[in-house]
Parts: C-alpha cells; structure tokens; sequence
C-alpha cells in the first residue's frame, strides 16, 4: 500500500456554522485533499483550502489526526484535521482537478446530515481535544 498524507480544515464562522465542500461524486465533506511532495502540512492545509473554497485561511490547532486503508486506491492514509479561520478571499471554486462542484456555509446539524459518517468520525458534537483514531478500511465516498 502507498503511504498518503492529507489533510483537511475545520472551518467556522462567526455563528458557529462550518464551511463545507461538494465534491463532483456527490458527497459533502470538509475541504481538504493530499499534500503534495516537498509541502508542510500547513502549507496543504492553506492550498486545499484556497483551491476548493477561495478563501485564505491562517491554520491554528490540530482538531486530530486520523489513519485508514482505502483499499479501491491501495493506499494508507494518515489524515490531519486542523482548525483554520479565514482571513481573506472569497468563496469561489479555483479546484484545478475540478473535483468540487459546491461549497457552503452549513451548521453542525446540517453538516451532520449531509455527511453523518464524517460527523461521527470527526467527533463534530463532542470535539474538544485534539485525538487519533484507527478508522480501519474505508471506501471513498
């Protein structure tokens, strides 16, 4: 299997509601993807965001650090969550994979509807420390 860093944010607004992403497969989750050879984590963290989002964020604490095995793609993956606030751009999808198709402002109930196996997996209700899991096999979407 192919080790795979990524990572991911947790973002906020003001009225505690959490910035999500639809990806092209119809699934919402948080924004985040790969990091690229020769690139710090926060360094992914701040071009994910801005690719999938359009905004620039400043990366703060780690929310946690996650492993799986998605055995479709044969790789082993350890997943950082960090949070992140905004502090410029706009919303806009600048994605050069053109793998997302929406992104939006939803609350932690919505977000929990719209993808309840990331909620339970990031804790989403109950967050407040920073931890690790073992997530085991795992399939995209």
């Amino acid at each position: 299997m192919k080790r795979v860093d990524v990572v991911s944010a947790m973002i906020y607004d003001v009225e505690e509601n959490i910035l999500m992403v639809k990806n092209v497969k119809g699934y919402w989750e948080i924004p985040g993807g790969a990091v690229e050879k020769g690139e710090h984590l926060h360094q992914a963290v701040i071009r994910e965001v801005r690719e999938e989002t359009g905004y620039v964020v400043k990366v703060n604490e780690l929310h946690s650090v996650r492993e799986a095995f998605f055995q479709d793609k044969m790789h082993h993956a350890l997943i950082f969550t960090f949070f992140a606030e905004i502090i410029g751009g706009e919303m806009n999808i600048l994605d050069p994979d053109h793998d997302i198709e929406e992104v939006k402002w939803v609350s932690t109930q919505a977000a929990g509807k719209l993808n309840p196996q990331l909620f339970r997996m990031l804790k989403l209700k109950k967050q407040t420390h920073a931890f690790y899991k073992f997530e085991g096999n795992r399939t995209i979407g």
